[in-house]
């Protein structure tokens, strides 16, 4: 028998993954009425005919910033359909288009106009851009609304022109979505007093919150009867300890269910949910180490020796640890503090300022954040 046929035809306790998916836009939105409301009310200016005001959302992954988002979107273009209404939303994700000219030549892709991704100068896509409101040609009373998920990508990759282009453009209105409340620091004082945003920052869920979402989703999901007691509250209690982060406890969930699969059960136990849990930190960190630039994996790998060392991990002795690893390919002492960063903000290493007391000054305390042994795995399946 064929493999993927003998695969098919395997019994599984799951109707439907696709619920699990955190792309997927439910039809309700637990929670969240409230931010709802909050884009809303800005977007709800379009109707009128009136550009809206920018926005910026800020929260942690797994907040629901882009299902709330998205779910506004799908509400006003139906409204903006019934109403005859020139209104155009397009959403882009920054990290599959991560410049100014991927960016601009997507929106003109999408606004019927063909743009290459490459061969062009960035001004002929700029005034290319441009040139779709000035002619008409899709009608002068065109408002498009451009969401930029996860912006700070575009931000550290490109610089603010993105935004420059789009705040000078009549009739484009941008929200942008972010993870970090301070990725403005990317942005020039002469854009942002164009931008003008509006801020929407979404807080963590917390436990029962998670608990009204999963079980919503595994209703969805799964077979009748499928999901013993506990498993959602235990996921969820999880997930909450991870900052509230809804796509965590669906993923827990959902691997749980394969590893059922996986067992022959035709019930997910509360150990499924544990072995979900190490196996996702397992492929998570894996998957980050490996696709980290190499100068960040030798302090990560310097941070790992400290860490089985047992020594407190401080800037300077950091330092002296990745020198000898890097040899003739190491960057500056003030470049440590960049990959320092940007490790914390992948959630692999926290890093504190300590006072040592007077005379003493402030000195910088790291912390690897995961499991020395799998950092170590990671760092061999690369090398």
């Amino acid at each position: 028998m064929n493999i993927f046929v003998e695969m098919k035809e395997k019994p599984t306790i799951f109707k439907s993954k696709e619920y699990l998916d955190h792309r997927f836009i439910p039809e309700t939105l637990p929670h969240r009425d409230e931010k709802i409301t909050s884009i809303a009310k800005y977007w709800v200016e379009a109707l009128s005919k009136i550009t809206p005001q920018d926005i910026t959302i800020y929260g942690k992954t797994g907040t629901g910033k882009t299902a709330v988002t998205l779910y506004a979107k799908n509400q006003l273009e139906e409204v903006a359909q019934q109403n005859n209404l020139n209104i155009r939303i397009e959403y882009i994700r920054c990290t599959d288009y991560n410049t100014e000219y991927q960016i601009l030549a997507k929106l003109c892709q999408l606004l019927g106009k063909p743009v290459p991704f490459r061969g062009w100068t960035k001004a002929e896509v700029v005034n290319t851009f441009r040139n779709l409101f000035k002619s008409n040609s899709l009608g002068d009373d065109l408002i498009l609304i451009v969401i930029l998920d996860e912006i700070d990508v575009i931000l550290k990759n490109d610089g603010d022109n993105i935004l420059y282009t789009l705040t000078r453009t009549d009739n484009v209105s941008i929200t942008s979505i972010s993870n970090y409340v301070d990725f403005k620091r990317f942005i020039k004082p002469k854009v942002k007093s164009s931008l003008r945003d509006r801020e929407i920052v979404f807080p963590p869920y917390n436990a029962q919150q998670l608990v009204d979402i999963l079980q919503e989703r595994s209703k969805l999901s799964f077979n009748e009867g499928a999901i013993s007691d506990g498993v959602i509250s235990l996921c969820s209690a999880l997930a909450a300890k991870e900052e509230g982060d809804a796509r965590y406890a669906l993923d827990l969930l959902k691997t749980s269910g394969e590893i059922a699969d996986e067992k022959e059960s035709d019930v997910i136990l509360e150990e499924y949910v544990k072995e979900a849990k190490d196996r996702i930190e397992h492929n998570k960190i894996i998957d980050i180490v490996m696709t980290l630039p190499i100068q960040q994996q030798k302090v990560l790998e310097a941070i790992t020796i400290l860490t089985q060392k047992k020594e407190e991990i401080t800037s300077g002795l950091l330092y002296e640890v990745y020198q000898d690893l890097a040899k003739n390919d190491k960057v500056s002492y003030r470049r440590l503090f960049d990959f320092i960063n940007e490790l914390e903000m992948l959630g692999l290493i926290s890093a504190n300022t300590i006072s040592r007391g007077r005379g003493r000054g402030r000195t910088n305390i790291i912390t690897l954040q995961c499991d020395t042994d799998l950092i170590d795995k990671a760092l061999m399946y690369k090398n």
